[in-house]
């Protein structure tokens, strides 16, 4: 689309040249008698007219090469144009002024409707570059603007995990394992009556083996005696200790 919108531009010029010439060349009376037209007056109008037509076709060949330009004075040209050709067929058609003769009027004519189809075409093209440059705009800050945000949230990301690795490196991390109780065996008080042994061994000498007999036997009778009593209800029993 700008392509085309460059191209209209550079034939904008080219008009704009030819008729920028045309009117500086005013004094030229024999020229102008040759081309039929009708000559300016007064010739200073002409020529001054003439220097801005070649102005402006300037404008519009510089704009077809920059083209943060092009739509811009593309528009501005092309409103020109096209109201320039609306005022010739206007004043040429309606009101038949200047009195032209055939071959002449047939030229302006051309000329009119030539200057308005190329003004609406370039009014229309240069409108449509600069909605899709709005939108390219648009979609570029768009773009950046997710690129900034995805750059903040990587750099967040990485703060945060060299942060939780400085917290890892000065506080080690410990493991938590379950405690396990140790189990207390259960242990019977142990009475001193049934601790002391019951059959004591006899080991005094000069004692026959029947002296020896009686003794043990006396002994045994006396532990069993003991054990009864300290078995029997009611009986007072030496305090646990332990």
């Amino acid at each position: 689309m700008k392509p085309l919108l460059r191209a209209v531009l550079i034939l904008d010029a080219l008009l704009l040249l030819a008729f920028g010439l045309l009117f500086l060349l005013t004094p030229w009376t024999s020229l102008y008698n040759a081309l039929l037209l009708v000559q300016t007056q007064p010739a200073l109008v002409g020529q001054g007219f003439g220097v801005a037509l070649i102005g402006l076709a300037w404008l519009a060949l510089h704009a077809s090469i920059d083209g943060a330009l092009t739509s811009t004075v593309a528009k501005v040209v092309g409103h020109v144009n096209w109201l320039t050709g609306v005022l010739m067929l206007v004043w040429l058609l309606g009101l038949h002024t200047p009195a032209l003769t055939g071959f002449g009027q047939i030229i302006a004519v051309l000329t009119g409707v030539v200057l308005l189809v190329v003004g609406l075409g370039g009014v229309r093209l240069s409108g449509a570059v600069r909605r899709r440059e709005k939108v390219r705009l648009v979609e570029a800050t768009a773009a950046e603007r997710a690129e900034k945000q995805a750059a903040k949230d990587a750099a967040k990301d990485a703060a945060n995990k060299r942060d939780s690795g400085r917290v890892t490196a000065g506080f080690p991390a410990y493991r938590t394992e379950p405690v396990v109780e140790p189990v207390m065996p259960v242990t019977r008080p142990v009475s001193p009556v049934s601790a002391a042994p019951l059959h004591p061994v006899v080991a005094e000498p000069g004692l026959t083996a029947s002296e020896r007999a009686a003794r043990a036997e006396t002994a045994a009778a006396r532990d069993d005696a003991r054990n009864a009593a300290a078995d029997a209800p009611g009986a007072p029993r030496p305090p646990f200790h332990g």
